[in-house]
């Protein structure tokens, strides 16, 4: 079993086009890493709280969430609430969050409020940021605060389109904001290789984005609908399904990578 880092890996997951698979990576990566023994953090800053619905938290049970956390009203220990698989923790999304462009635009530093609550430490392995669609504040927050974005990507033509605004963010963050800014990879979902367009965009991604791209990739599978309305992650849903077995193979391969990269012990 993994010993605690000091200083977690932190991995924003976003994209700015929605309906991606954005929030079911950051559920099931997340719940598939922590059930292999990883400690992980999934903080949502997504006003519509999909990722906190996915993992069972109750609207009642958010509290200040992490709305409170970046504007400075709950420490990071208070808000972290433990999910319902062992090794995973959130801290969840309140509807507060819908005001946070337009109530923080004023602050100084209101691009550094997520690194900042984020410098308190916690005792997880690895952080996952579930971004919401868009480029707004919020995910520039989260851009700032993180060492890499994974990016899931879904194998349809107009998705192509989104990431290269994306990859212009990313680079724009990273020369003014956060240098050590880096692509931890783009991931496929909603794959179906009897679509001639999904392989298609399947094979362009990965001529293009090459090595960036995880082998992995996540098919259509309907169990991965069906886990969030019970509010549980695909693998304790079904394990045995197409999508849990794929998110599975997806955190082996992203531990791969990490401790090739010596980013994970």
């Amino acid at each position: 079993m993994p010993e605690p880092h000091n200083k977690p890996r932190i991995i924003a997951i976003a994209n700015q086009k929605g309906g991606v698979g954005k929030t079911t990576t950051a559920i099931n990566l997340a719940a598939a890493l922590a059930v292999g023994g990883m400690k992980v953090l999934l903080i949502d800053i997504d006003p519509q709280g999909n990722a906190s619905t996915g993992l069972g938290i109750e609207h009642e049970a958010r509290n200040g969430g992490s709305y409170a956390l970046l504007a400075g009203d709950v420490t990071l220990a208070d808000a972290i609430i433990p999910a319902n698989v062992e090794n995973l923790s959130v801290v969840p999304a309140v509807a507060d969050l819908m005001g946070a462009d337009m109530e923080f635009a004023t602050l100084e530093r209101r691009n550094f409020l997520l690194r900042d609550a984020l410098a308190q430490g916690c005792d997880a392995d690895i952080i996952f940021i579930d971004c919401p669609p868009g480029l707004a504040l919020l995910t520039l927050n989260a851009l700032v605060a993180a060492d890499a974005v994974l990016v899931p990507l879904q194998a349809e033509f107009f998705a192509l389109e989104g990431i290269s605004q994306l990859m212009r963010s990313v680079e724009m963050v990273k020369r003014s904001l956060n240098p050590k800014l880096e692509i931890e990879g783009i991931v496929l979902t909603m794959t179906d290789k009897r679509n001639n367009l999904s392989e298609q965009v399947s094979t362009d991604v990965r001529a293009y984005f090459r090595e960036k791209v995880f082998e992995t990739a996540i098919p259509r599978n309907i169990r991965i609908t069906e886990a969030p309305s019970h509010g549980i992650p695909v693998l304790l849903y079904d394990f045995r399904s197409a999508g849990a077995q794929a998110y599975l193979a997806l955190a082996a391969e992203f531990l791969r990578r990490a401790r090739g990269r010596k980013e994970l012990a």
